[in-house]
């Protein structure tokens, strides 16, 4: 059970005003950048935050045009300048704690704590009840998240083929979900006990569907061509090489992420032409019968093994 602590900044988007004083008057907007655009012919032009004018209407003689005016700008938020993703300091960060959270609402601060799950597995940050922010843990920033972005429900494909003209509509996947809902924490981050989890809510959420998984690796593949260069670790063999024949070859290289893990048995290989992904490989036209074999004699019982790709290795398939 979890006892979640809040600070919020209420905005207002006013279209019109009504407060106004005789004399000098103060106008505050606040703005937020929703992601930059990255690609195509003048993307360095994009505006962002506040680039349109900015007029006051409702006056007996028209409206008022502010965009000429003096303006100041300021980056940053108040309670980043008072760190209050470190969840310390309650004197500058009067954190209100109870059981009447505030759900759903724009621009605020979110606290909790929580112990360590079980285990050295990875552990993960399930935000999908969130809309859009940063998230800390123990003041360590693990990056900003958007569960709210959707990818478009149509105009995914079961083939992937990059070759030709650049498009961005090749190879999509995953259409109709999130752009991401698991955020990685490491451990080296996380305390046994008393560990805070602090978010900046920016469009607005449900903190109480946000929960912590862990990742058992149970499974790992490995896809390498005749084709590919060698591992990077043996460039300097090729750069030294003075043959063609004694230069490296591709490595298809398995490796355990934990420690005390062994791989315990190959599940499928094949040399020549499988087909598939990970979890649904395929032999194809042609193979090799000594791929298990040579794979298995490599690998079983070791935390990390690698095998030569070759015919040298594994025969002709064809």
């Amino acid at each position: 059970k979890s006892s979640w602590e809040w600070r919020a900044s209420q905005v207002s988007h006013w279209r019109s005003l009504s407060s106004l004083k005789s004399g000098k008057n103060d106008i505050d907007l606040l703005s937020m950048t929703v992601g930059l655009k990255n690609y195509g012919s003048f993307f360095d032009r994009q505006g962002a935050g506040i680039t349109g004018p900015v007029k006051l209407k409702g006056f007996n003689g028209g409206e008022k045009d502010l965009s000429s005016q003096q303006w100041t700008y300021q980056i940053g938020l108040k309670g980043e300048h008072l760190q209050f993703y470190t969840g310390e300091n309650p004197a500058t960060a009067p954190w209100t704690s109870g059981a009447d959270l505030p759900k759903n609402q724009p621009m605020i601060w979110y606290k909790n704590t929580f112990d360590a799950p079980d285990g050295n597995d990875p552990i993960a940050l399930n935000l999908s009840g969130l809309g859009k922010g940063i998230a800390w843990v123990n003041g360590q920033s693990i990056g900003r998240y958007w569960p709210t972005y959707i990818a478009p429900a149509s105009g995914c494909t079961d083939s992937c083929d990059y070759r030709g003209g650049y498009s961005s509509g090749k190879c999509q996947r995953n259409c109709g979900q999130p752009s991401q809902e698991l955020y990685h924490i490491p451990r080296s981050w996380v305390q046994p006990t008393g560990n805070v989890l602090v978010l900046f809510e920016e469009v607005g959420g449900d903190p109480t569907q946000i929960s912590f998984m862990t990742r058992t690796v149970k499974t790992v593949c490995s896809h390498v061509s005749e084709t590919h260069l060698p591992p990077v670790d043996l460039w300097h063999v090729i750069a030294k090489s003075g043959s063609e024949g004694t230069k490296p070859k591709p490595e298809l290289r398995l490796h355990c992420p934990s420690s005390g893990q062994v791989i315990s048995s190959i599940k499928f290989a094949s040399f020549g032409t499988p087909k598939g992904k990970c979890g649904s490989f395929i032999h194809g036209r042609c193979k090799t019968n000594t791929a298990v074999s040579i794979v298995e004699q490599a690998c079983i019982g070791q935390q990390s093994c690698s095998v030569e790709v070759s015919t040298d290795k594994f025969g002709d398939p064809c």
